[in-house]
């Protein structure tokens, strides 16, 4: 990290303000060069930015100088406060370039480094990530929580009982025949390894409910062909995003359509109807549908009126009749909605927020990754086969085992070696965060 970076952090195109960020250890040197002096730290300053070379204006800014550790990579940080034109960003932009150890930065490394420097832990990094990812409020207080350190925290709680466990197994396996060492040091450690395998087993009870909130709750509409699913899919969306036709087999692909339905990322799939057919082209778009039927969270089963096709089996599907403001509308359906009048689908949108509310909760849960669960479900294995070991009087094998558990732990924080973790993580950030 000898290199001092630098990336616009607002996004291109004609604006009021652009803001400009730059962080390493030549930053106090830029500063000097292109604003004349170092501001009063943490101070927004207006200065003239010249180029270093020219010595030429390039625009009237807000300077604001970050020295470290206290700023948010742990490096001297800066940031530019330029008028949001592209000549201007651009010409800022080349001039910092043509600087001595300078270079623009990579995708997510403002955020790297602040890692490596200490100022936030894998999870808060991660949940940085979703925050800035965030489409739902649901989806913005989950992610807030993890970037204060909901996870982080308790993980750091685990990690110093496991520690003193820990010590507790080393200093009667190594030391036994001393003394002053205690002769109940093993039970008091297999007391806190069977109440942190509890603790972090009740943890992974709720682990999904975190993953699915940052992926939306999928909703599939199913049914026969002129069922109404594009109709009813476009009157959720609240336009038209599918065809809707009266020739059966319209719909042969599946359409997606994201919505925040109170807060909870939700997202409408419309697929093609499933009937006996020979043409190969809805053969395959029927295929697919019955795909997404399964991995849907919940089916909503359209019904027109006078059809009799039954409902796949499953628990989470719901009989929907459509076409209400018709006659001979199904009678033995959940719910029956008209997507022409409105009727009804009040109440399926609040069938649909009730069943998503209560696979996703509301932003409350804290484990929000797979890596986050597979290194707890590791863990918990580990804590479980040393409170076994140690009953059975194997004392080094549930040592051992402790030590796995701690490692498993540690790999949530980036208090073990992810780099591999890091690489995919990073890149997936925006430039300039």
């Amino acid at each position: 990290m000898t290199d001092t970076i630098f990336a616009p952090a607002t996004g291109f195109g004609r604006a009021a303000v652009a803001v400009i960020r730059i962080s390493g250890p030549q930053t106090s040197a830029l500063l000097h060069a292109m604003a004349g002096n170092l501001p009063e730290p943490r101070r927004l300053a207006l200065r003239r930015l010249r180029d270093p070379r020219s010595g030429e204006v390039l625009d009237q800014a807000l300077v604001v100088w970050m020295p470290a550790p206290n700023s948010f990579s742990g490096e001297d940080q800066a940031e530019l406060h330029l008028h949001g034109s592209l000549a201007v960003r651009t010409a800022v932009l080349r001039a910092l370039s043509a600087f001595h150890g300078c270079r623009a930065a990579d995708p997510g490394e403002f955020t790297r480094r602040a890692f490596i420097n200490g100022r936030m832990d894998l999870s808060s990094v991660e949940g940085l990530a979703d925050l800035i990812d965030a489409e739902t409020e649901a989806q913005r207080r989950q992610a807030l929580r993890q970037l204060e350190g909901a996870l982080g925290s308790l993980v750091e709680r685990w990690r110093e009982r496991l520690i003193a466990a820990l010590a507790r197994l080393e200093a009667a396996l190594d030391f036994s025949d001393e003394g002053d060492v205690p002769a109940h040091l093993e039970a008091e450690a297999g007391a806190t390894l069977g109440d942190l395998q509890r603790e972090i087993a009740a943890t992974l009870s709720e682990a999904h409910r975190g993953e699915r909130l940052r992926e939306g709750f999928v909703v599939v509409l199913a049914g026969p062909p002129n069922a109404g699913k594009s109709t009813l899919l476009n009157a959720l969306a609240k336009r038209d995003v599918a065809i809707v036709s009266a020739v059966p087999g319209t719909t042969r692909d599946a359409i997606e359509v994201r919505c925040d339905l109170g807060g909870l990322p939700v997202t409408f799939v419309d697929t093609a109807g499933l009937r006996a057919s020979a043409d190969p082209i809805e053969q395959a778009g029927m295929q697919r549908t019955r795909a997404r039927l399964g991995t849907a969270d919940l089916t909503l089963w359209l019904v027109a009126p006078d059809a009799r096709d039954a409902a796949p089996a499953g628990a989470a599907v719901v009989t929907v009749a459509t076409k209400a403001d018709l006659s001979g509308a199904a009678a033995d359906a959940e719910l029956a909605v008209s997507a022409m009048t409105g009727a009804g689908l009040e109440g399926l949108l609040r069938r649909i927020g009730d069943e998503a509310q209560a696979a996703l909760g509301q932003g409350d849960s804290v484990v929000t990754r797979e890596r986050h669960r597979a290194a707890l479900t590791r863990a918990a294995d580990a804590l479980q086969r040393a409170g076994a070991a140690l009953a059975a009087g194997q004392s080094e094998f549930a040592t051992e085992d402790a030590r796995l558990a701690l490692r498993a732990i540690g790999e949530i924080t980036g208090r073990v070696d992810v780099e591999h973790v890091l690489d995919r993580l990073f890149a997936s950030f925006c430039i300039g965060k």
